[in-house]
C-alpha cells in the first residue's frame, strides 16, 4: 500500500496560472438537470480568483475541441479546488457532453479565470443578489465568500426557478442563512411541486415581490444574473421604481446588441474599410497582409494558427494575447483588465490592426 503524502500548505504550492490542466475530483448532482463538477490540478496548485469570475474549458468533443465558458460556483476562500455548476440546457451539446463524459480522473484544459462580474469591483455594506436558473452560480460564489469571510455583510438573495425542486443550492443557502442573520433568502417559483406544500412566492418576479423580499433594495448594490428576458424584467422593475442604475450590475454571455447609427465619437483611431494592414505572429514566424477591419483572430485562423477563443465578442478573455508592437483598435466587453492592457495584452477576437502589428503567437 502506497502511503498517503503529507498535505501541503498554500505557501508550499504554486497558484494556478491562466492556462492549465484541471482534473475532475468530484461530480455532484444538484437538481434533476444540474451537476457540479469539482476540479483540482495534477500538480497541486491552489486557485486565486474573484468570486463571480468564470473559466473557459476546452472540451475534447467529437469533431474537434470546443471552448465553453462556465462561471465558478466555488469560492476563492476555499482555494484547493474550483467548481463549475452546469445545467443541461436543451440543445446544448457541450453541456450534454459534460454530463456524459466528465467523471473523476478526467482532465480538461482550462483558461482563466476572467470576468468583471464580482462585488470586488463594487464594495458595499449591503447587497441584493437576484438570479434565475443557472444564473445562481456567480451569486453562490459571492455568497460563499462573504459567509466564509465572516464580515457580516448584509445580503438579500432572491432566486427564481421553475419549481422548488429546481432551486439550485437551496439546502446550502438555507443552512448559511440559518447560521448568519445577515443573509436573507427569498425563493420565487413558477409552479409548486405536485407532492409538497409551497409557502413561498409563486409566479414571476414583480415589484411587489421585490419590495417584500428586500424593502430597502434602493440602498443596496444589486447584482443580477439569468436569462436575458429575466434580466430585462428586473431592469424594468428597477427603472420604474427610480432605482439608481449605477448600482446595478448584470452578468451575461450573450452577444451585445448591435446599435445602428454612427459610431460614438472618441479620441481613438478608427479602422478604415479597405485600408491595408499586416499582422506578424512572432512565435510561429508567420505573417499576413489584411485590412484594418479584420480582427487578429481572423488573420490567425487564415494562417492556420490556433488562438483559443470562445465568446468571439470580448467578454470571456480566452483569446488574450500579448502584443509585441504596433497599434490595434480594441472594443471589448470586459474580458480584459486595464492593467493587462497596460502590459500589452489584447483580445484577439475584438482587436483590429492599425498598420503593422506584432503579436506573440
Amino acid at each position: 500500500m502506497i502511503p498517503a503524502s503529507r498535505p501541503k500548505h498554500l505557501d508550499e504550492m504554486r497558484p494556478w496560472n491562466d492556462v492549465q490542466v484541471l482534473e475532475c475530483v468530484a461530480v455532484l448532482p444538484e437538481t434533476a438537470d444540474v451537476m457540479t463538477f469539482s476540479f483540482q490540478t495534477p500538480d497541486e496548485s491552489w486557485f486565486r480568483y474573484h468570486p463571480g469570475q468564470f473559466v473557459t474549458l476546452e472540451l475534447p468533443m467529437p469533431g474537434g475541441p470546443v471552448l465553453r465558458t462556465y462561471t465558478l460556483s466555488s469560492s476563492p476562500s476555499r482555494p484547493l479546488s474550483v467548481s463549475v455548476t452546469v445545467k443541461a440546457q436543451a440543445g446544448s451539446l457541450a453541456s450534454r457532453w459534460m454530463f456524459d463524459n466528465v467523471a473523476e480522473g478526467v482532465r480538461l484544459k482550462a483558461y482563466g479565470p476572467a470576468g468583471i462580474f464580482t462585488f470586488h469591483n463594487h464594495p458595499a455594506e449591503r447587497y441584493l443578489f437576484i438570479s434565475a436558473g443557472s444564473g445562481i452560480t456567480p451569486m453562490m460564489s459571492m455568497t460563499r465568500w462573504l459567509y466564509d469571510n465572516a464580515r457580516h455583510t448584509d445580503i438579500r438573495f432572491i432566486h427564481c426557478a421553475r419549481s422548488p425542486a429546481d432551486i439550485i443550492f437551496r439546502d446550502e443557502l438555507e443552512l448559511m442563512a440559518s447560521r448568519v442573520p445577515d443573509i436573507g433568502l427569498a425563493w420565487i417559483v413558477e409552479q409548486p411541486d405536485p407532492f409538497d406544500v409551497w409557502t413561498g412566492y409563486k409566479g414571476r418576479i414583480n415589484s411587489l415581490m421585490l419590495e417584500l423580499a428586500a424593502s430597502d433594495y434602493r440602498d443596496r448594490e444589486v447584482f443580477c444574473c439569468g436569462p436575458a428576458v429575466f434580466m430585462q424584467a428586473v431592469r424594468d422593475i428597477l427603472h420604474a421604481a427610480g432605482f439608481d442604475m449605477a448600482h446595478y450590475h448584470e452578468d451575461s454571455f450573450a452577444a451585445p446588441e448591435v446599435v445602428e447609427g454612427p459610431p460614438p465619437c472618441a479620441d481613438d483611431v478608427i479602422p478604415e474599410d479597405g485600408k491595408g494592414a499586416r499582422v506578424v505572429f512572432t512565435a510561429s514566424g508567420l505573417e499576413a497582409a489584411c485590412t484594418e477591419t479584420d480582427t487578429i483572430l481572423q488573420v490567425a485562423k487564415g494562417l492556420g494558427l490556433n488562438i483559443p477563443s470562445a465568446c468571439q465578442f470580448g467578454v470571456c478573455g480566452t483569446c488574450k494575447t500579448l502584443k509585441i508592437s504596433g497599434e490595434v483598435h480594441m472594443v471589448h466587453n470586459g474580458g480584459i483588465r486595464d492593467d493587462e492592457i497596460e502590459e500589452g495584452y489584447i483580445l484577439a477576437c475584438c482587436s483590429k490592426p492599425i498598420g503593422r502589428v506584432e503579436v506573440e503567437v
